[in-house]
């Protein structure tokens, strides 16, 4: 089956012309849930195996899926402590694609992006595999931006109040429907927003389908998508894997389902095992797992633009990012919460 998105023969001359080691022929598999940057899986004819990324088909949002700022990021990170997929190849030649085009390594591991999987571990299992992710987080926050050569990649000013300003614009780009709450909340988050202590690397869609733990449960692997990557507050990657943390009885569809199963730590325990692991203070998190709640409802919708715009790029399983209003209605009792 030709995948779409991808030029085979193109793509195969590409690879092998790479040094991978790769034999010839190549097959190719479109995985994961897909509603972002297309991911692809490459196996040759040994059974080798390797992962290509590239952005959605159709109109796309200014700054969004930006693949060739992911692979600077990832080679800036193959320098530190963070656990990512090696680099391997990649390339913006017309001749060979329509749109820049990354190729990583495969890693090897355990990816929960469907409540099966969860379903297979043990409660223990399940448990540590939570904590490893509020582990996880720790060295992202600690990257040198000097020394990796990311200081630049994003403003230093205050990030709350830029995060609000570019997902107010995301949302008038790629609504397809009036929803008050979704400017309600962003004048709610405005009117709230926390001073700024530290200015550091902020992944952008930390959760738990977008890692690869080891089977064990025990320690994080590979730390994937890297496309919203940015600089800024570190709380709001805690808020953003808080929001895609649904407890038991909350509604949740796909993936998110998972952690309400028996054994996953409370966004509390993931919280406090982040402020354990990084000495900073929790006193924010209400703001952030509140704006992060916001920013995936704005996200959501805009996979729900692309998908009207272009079927092709709708995903055999329906994402979890798929379900604006719910997570619109979370943002609000948590914002609640908050006091804000």
């Amino acid at each position: 089956m030709t995948q779409v998105g991808l030029d085979e023969a193109a793509v195969s001359a590409w690879l092998d012309g790479c040094d991978l080691g790769l034999r010839l022929p190549l097959t190719f598999a479109r995985i994961g849930l897909g509603q972002s940057n297309l991911t692809f899986m490459v196996t040759d004819a040994t059974g080798a195996r390797l992962i290509l990324r590239r952005p959605p088909l159709g109109r796309l949002l200014a700054s969004a899926h930006d693949v060739a700022r992911e692979h600077r990021i990832l080679k800036a990170l193959e320098s530190t402590p963070v656990p990512t997929p090696a680099v391997l190849a990649f390339t913006e030649d017309p001749a060979v694609t329509d749109a820049p085009l990354l190729a990583v390594a495969h890693v090897e591991g355990l990816v929960v992006d469907n409540v099966q999987v969860a379903e297979a571990l043990s409660p223990s299992r399940r448990g540590s595999l939570g904590l490893a992710l509020a582990t996880a987080l720790e060295p992202i926050h600690a990257v040198d931006l000097g020394a990796t050569g990311l200081e630049d990649l994003a403003s230093h000013k205050p990030f709350a109040a830029r995060q609000l300003k570019r997902w107010r614009r995301q949302w008038e780009d790629s609504r397809t429907r009036d929803l008050k709450a979704v400017d309600d909340l962003a004048d709610r988050l405005e009117a709230a927003i926390p001073p700024q202590e530290e200015v550091t690397l902020v992944h952008g869609d930390f959760h738990l389908s977008n890692v690869i733990v080891a089977p064990d449960g025990s320690h994080v692997r590979a730390v994937l998508d890297w496309e919203l990557c940015t600089l800024g507050d570190p709380l709001a990657d805690l808020g953003c894997l808080l929001a895609y943390w649904p407890a038991d009885g909350e509604p949740a569809t796909g993936p998110l389902l998972a952690t309400r199963l028996p054994g996953f730590p409370s966004r509390r325990e993931m919280a406090a095992r982040y402020g354990d692991e990084t000495g900073r203070s929790l006193d924010a998190v209400g703001f952030w797992h509140t704006l992060a709640l916001w920013k995936i409802a704005i996200i959501a919708e805009g996979v729900r633009r692309r998908t009207l715009d272009d079927p092709r790029n709708a995903a055999e399983v329906s994402a979890p990012a798929a379900h604006v209003d719910d997570f619109i209605a979370r943002a609000l009792r948590v914002a609640a919460e908050a006091g804000l």
